[in-house]
């Protein structure tokens, strides 16, 4: 039997040694050597679907055995992304599934149908969508073509001012 503490084959962990290792923000340490995270318990306003793949995510994290720092690093997002990912407080981008079904060297396909689910229902996605799309509604057609053809117009004016001014200033050939 090992002594509490230590990890496979006898060695003292780093959580143990004092050696950092923290557990991440929404888990639990386990100090009797498996690999296991304890997570919180997901938000009750979290979705059945978007639920399900965090789930999921977390499940394919456990599997590698990583630190989330450690996943930071072989991944494109960061400690603190990975955070709300895998507690739910935010919706995973589409590409951190994939970048972490590579990293655990699972079926992308699966997960990203997952995805595909939560994405219409996620609470906080949602929100940001509405609004973008009330300001796509608000700007009128013309509005557009107006600003750029003042912009073009005045590009054009200082040009000409320009060319006069050196044309004036431009020493004769006669004299």
């Amino acid at each position: 039997m090992r002594a509490r503490g230590t990890g496979r084959g006898g060695r003292a962990s780093n959580v143990a040694a004092g050696r950092g290792a923290a557990a991440p923000a929404g888990a639990a340490a386990s100090t009797w050597g498996t690999t296991m995270t304890r997570w919180r318990p997901l938000p009750d306003s979290l979705p059945r679907e978007a639920r399900h793949l965090v789930e999921q995510l977390r499940h394919l994290k456990d599997r590698t055995d990583l630190s989330l720092a450690e996943l930071a690093r072989r991944t494109a997002y960061s400690k603190s992304s990975w955070q709300r990912y895998l507690s739910g407080a935010k919706q995973p981008p589409r590409g951190a599934v994939q970048a972490l079904c590579r990293v655990a060297g699972a079926d992308q396909a699966r997960l990203l149908a997952l995805w595909d689910l939560a994405d219409p229902v996620w609470p906080y996605g949602t929100v940001v969508t509405v609004v973008a799309q009330e300001v796509a509604v608000s700007v009128p057609a013309g509005l557009e073509y107006r600003r750029w053809r003042t912009a073009a117009l005045v590009a054009f004016a200082v040009i000409v001012l320009l060319v006069a001014g050196v044309l004036w200033a431009w020493p004769s050939g006669s004299g």
